[in-house]
């Protein structure tokens, strides 16, 4: 069995009479990657402070590496590396001596400090702009910077809170390599509501909204246990407004129009069975079939099908104003 590397029972945190998170229940094993998904004030960035230590939860427990977060929070604290939404630096202060400012607030020695700046300043891609000030970097680099202070003391777990959020393309692709490079190596928990990013980083899922976990598992998973159609890209020898007028009138046909991408067709059928009956139509009319290709339910097809299953927010939870 794998050992759990992050862990909460009942996680809820209240201000005042509004929830801005109730009954999180997390097991996250050493190791995984983990996307933590849901639209701006679902509660992702409340859950990760009281997981970071930052401030404690009105009720429920949380484990980093097996260590309380409220009982033994020096233990926990010292396993985990947090990189906040808006990465912290000081714009003043080079890189390499932000770094060591950081290396002598989490207690390493001068030796050890050295080892460990080295490393993350490698890790990162930091090694052209350790004398530059951090505040004239970049936000790409200032980002980098960001996961090099979360990276030292080489802990087992990160808990990264929208680390691409206002970069641009190119920075984006350049993080999320570096995240990509982490897995395996380190248990790590990422926040964002750019659920395509997600998709791209992450094998499993955590889905939130309005401050309850509504499923946690792989996307593919997700998709089959919400029942939903089976989505096909067809390319057919025939004008296509025929096809789709045919397409249509074929039982258990959902859903038949234009791939705005290209001339092809999209198509939504209840069953492999339906399918059959569409090829089946093809034939018969003596057209010729050059593609039937199924089609994944997206990432955002799954959030959206999971929240319009849920019913209209409880008296009391935040339904937007929770981080």
């Amino acid at each position: 069995m794998p050992e759990i590397a992050i862990e909460a029972k009942g996680l809820t945190k209240k201000y005042g009479d509004m929830f801005a998170i109730r009954d999180i229940d997390l097991e996250l094993n050493q190791g995984d990657l983990f996307g933590f998904i849901g639209p701006n004030g679902a509660g992702k960035t409340t859950t990760m402070r009281i997981l970071a230590g930052i401030f404690p939860p009105t009720l429920g427990r949380a484990r980093i590496a097996g260590f309380d977060t409220l009982e033994q929070p020096m233990e926990a604290r010292s396993r985990l590396g947090y990189f906040p939404e808006n990465a912290p630096h000081y714009p003043d202060v080079a890189v390499e001596p932000y770094l060591q400012f950081v290396a002598r607030l989490k207690g390493f020695d001068r030796s050890e400090r050295r080892r460990q700046i080295a490393q993350v300043i490698e890790s990162c891609g930091l090694a052209q702009v350790t004398r530059r000030l951090v505040g004239k970097l970049s936000k790409g680099y200032r980002q980098r910077v960001g996961l090099a202070q979360s990276l030292l003391g080489n802990p087992e777990v990160l808990i990264l809170d929208e680390p691409t959020v206002g970069l641009d393309p190119e920075q984006v692709a350049e993080i999320r390599s570096l995240i990509a490079g982490f897995r395996g190596e380190r248990t790590i928990l990422l926040s964002s509501h750019i659920l395509s990013e997600v998709s791209l980083l992450c094998e499993q899922v955590i889905v939130i909204h309005r401050g309850r976990v509504l499923a946690t598992d792989s996307p593919g998973h997700l998709a089959d246990a919400l029942g939903s159609s089976l989505r096909v890209r067809l390319r057919v020898e025939a004008p296509r407004e025929e096809v789709i007028a045919c397409l249509r009138t074929i039982p258990g046909v959902v859903y038949a129009d234009k791939d705005p991408r290209d001339l092809a067709v999209r198509l939504e059928a209840r069953s492999d069975d339906v399918l059959r009956e569409v090829a089946r139509a093809i034939q018969e009319r003596r057209w010729l079939l050059l593609e039937m290709n199924r089609e994944a339910l997206s990432l955002e097809e799954i959030f959206l099908s999971l929240v319009r299953r849920q019913p209209a927010g409880e008296e009391g939870t935040a339904p937007g104003g929770a981080a």
